[in-house]
């Protein structure tokens, strides 16, 4: 196994850009399952981050009790609400739906679950983080057995313990991960470990101190999910997601929150699609 440093050499040429005649509707529509009314904040965090990686339509969906507090707390992000399964499974086999991310602030109950296998099932790119993972900690071959469309994990140590076990070698434990799930695994630290079915591995060394704050993680799943919506493929895209959430803290440095990383992304854009 070699295990290539992160950087935009990997994937820059992959990297969505904006055609001059394009439209909203060409940049893909990335979908964020949202938390209760008490626990919003996640959501929205990773919501925000898709639309400003470049996603040309973002919607939280939610239950009806919690749309008061999404609606007024958006602007360019759109609400849907959705009361069970059925309605969901409706929204998400939408061809116009280009990513689904699920589990920041969810919950881990059986409406995350079922909700995960109805997006699973629709054959549609998700991402699945936090509430998404923990849910399946008793039946990870339950998750594993859905996985048959461009999916990636985005575990913390922790997360990854509940499914795969402790990672005593995080390479070579995220590794395994991807290929026991068949999914794309961001194994986040430090040194955060990418990892694909097919062998693939990518390390993202050195993140700044900085990131280790409340909701960074789910700006993280939101840059992965706005450049899947956009058809960025799964491993480059949470190779490119994470250089740019790293990046992005770096650039603020002492001091950040996560409200702060987005405001780092257009000087980054500019970079990287100079």
């Amino acid at each position: 196994m070699t295990a290539h440093h992160n950087s935009p050499d990997l994937w820059a040429d992959s990297f969505p850009h904006p055609a001059a005649d394009g439209s909203k509707y060409d940049r893909g529509h990335a979908v964020v399952l949202g938390g209760p009314m008490a626990a919003t904040g996640a959501a929205r965090l990773a919501a925000r981050a898709a639309l400003r990686i470049g996603a040309g339509l973002v919607s939280i969906v939610c239950d009806p009790s919690a749309l008061m507090v999404y609606a007024t707390a958006l602007q360019a992000v759109m609400t849907k609400t959705v009361r069970d399964e059925a309605a969901f499974t409706e929204l998400v086999n939408d061809a116009r739906v280009t990513a689904v991310l699920m589990g920041p602030a969810a919950g881990v109950n059986d409406r995350t679950r079922n909700l995960v296998l109805a997006a699973l099932n629709a054959g549609k790119a998700c991402v699945l983080d936090a509430d998404a993972i923990t849910v399946f900690r008793d039946t990870p071959e339950a998750l594993f057995a859905a996985i048959r469309s461009p999916v990636l994990l985005t575990p913390h140590a922790g997360e990854f313990a509940r499914l795969f076990g402790e990672a005593s070698d995080r390479e070579a434990d995220a590794l395994r991960a991807a290929q026991a799930s068949g999914a794309v695994v961001l194994l986040k630290g430090r040194d955060t470990v990418i990892a694909a079915p097919d062998g693939r591995v990518v390390l993202n060394r050195d993140a700044p101190p900085w990131l280790a704050t409340a909701g960074s993680g789910d700006v993280l799943a939101g840059f992965a999910s706005g450049l899947i919506a956009q058809g960025m493929a799964v491993f480059e895209a949470a190779c490119a997601a994470g250089w740019i959430h790293a990046e992005c803290a770096r650039a603020f440095g002492p001091g950040l929150i996560a409200e702060d990383l987005e405001a780092e992304v257009p000087s980054l854009l500019r970079t990287l699609l100079r």
